[in-house]
């Protein structure tokens, strides 16, 4: 099948504890497909994949009903726990990919145009193998994420790791991108920083991203860090270089202290107490700080080095596999 032939699409959800949210997100998909099944830019085999990734609600039961009252329309999958965002995401990708011409990607949360696919697979027949959804503004945000974000960003640019700003979960992936995403078997991923190491032509589409719908979001400040550090621990050593360097620092420092000490005027009482003292718990909050970097390395390549699965898949439903 050729780029300009009608392709079919999967549009991929992760859902945990969504039931609030769920059955407006369905209602405007829904009518989504419709539009573009009408418009001749989807075919009739283009699905809606909701994977539920551990609710403790009623989220599974919503994604039952939601096949049962459009079968053709509706799939689902359920994880046997909660897994994480992004393996949430990989495991819809990886089962969508066996059926889709091309998959796209967006929270359930309804912050995501729904519109905005249309130029999405516009670009995506125009070429692009990857369309990255990129928010216009922050505006939404609160200070807080607006400033962490930006920081976040500028340092992933300072180490060399190739990010689009601005850009989340919502993209589009042509059949072979989604395929290409096999090829990296890390157990904790980063979709973002992954993306772009394919090398395949992409654009962006940008859009205004709008208030979530219903619900709260389940990314707390705790997990927007978690977030951040593995994305930085799992595409860059550039920490881990910083260790070497410092250690140089403080032995200079520490030359420059004695010396000071001794030549200051009155041999090692020269030189009162309280600045070797500071000197002293800054050289140790800051080792201690190093061999913490250090640790979270060696503990991601314990993590990964045990080869455990990403993930285990509970049920699925109108999947055409079961």
């Amino acid at each position: 099948m050729t780029k300009m032939e009608c392709g079919a699409l999967y549009i991929v959800i992760p859902c945990f504890n969504e039931e609030e949210v769920l059955p407006e997100t369905f209602r405007r998909l829904s009518q989504k497909m419709k539009d573009l099944a009408a418009k001749g830019k989807v075919s009739e085999k283009s699905k809606i994949l909701f994977v539920d990734n551990g609710s403790s609600d009623g989220t599974w039961q919503l994604i039952n009903e939601f096949h049962k009252s459009a079968p053709q329309l509706v799939s689902g999958l359920k994880l046997s726990k909660n897994c994480g965002h992004q393996n949430g995401l990989a495991a819809g990708i990886r089962a969508a990919s066996a059926h889709a011409d091309f998959v796209i990607t967006m929270d359930a949360d309804l912050q995501d145009d729904v519109d905005a696919a249309d130029r999405m697979i516009d670009e995506y027949y125009g070429g692009s193998d990857i369309v990255y959804g990129v928010r216009s503004s922050r505006e939404n945000d609160s200070f807080f994420k607006r400033t962490s974000a930006s920081m976040f960003y500028r340092f992933m640019d300072l180490i060399g790791v190739e990010l689009v700003p601005n850009h989340a979960d919502y993209r589009l992936m042509s059949a072979r991108a989604t395929k290409s995403l096999e090829e990296f078997r890390e157990k904790d991923l980063f979709l973002r920083g992954i993306l772009p190491l394919t090398g395949y032509p992409s654009s962006v589409v940008t859009y205004k991203r709008a208030k979530r719908f219903a619900g709260k979001s389940k990314y707390s400040v705790k997990n927007l860090f978690a977030l951040a550090a593995s994305a930085i621990v799992s595409f860059s050593t550039a920490p881990l270089r910083l260790i070497p360097l410092v250690g140089a620092l403080e032995l200079l420092a520490g030359a420059i202290l004695l010396l000071v000490g001794c030549f200051g005027g009155g041999g090692t009482q020269g030189l009162p107490y309280w600045p070797i003292a500071s000197l002293f718990l800054l050289i140790s909050g800051i080792n201690t700080l190093l061999l913490g970097i250090a640790a979270v390395y060696i503990g991601k390549t314990y993590e990964e080095a045990k080869g455990r699965p990403r993930y285990i898949i509970e049920n699925k439903i109108g999947m055409g596999d079961e």
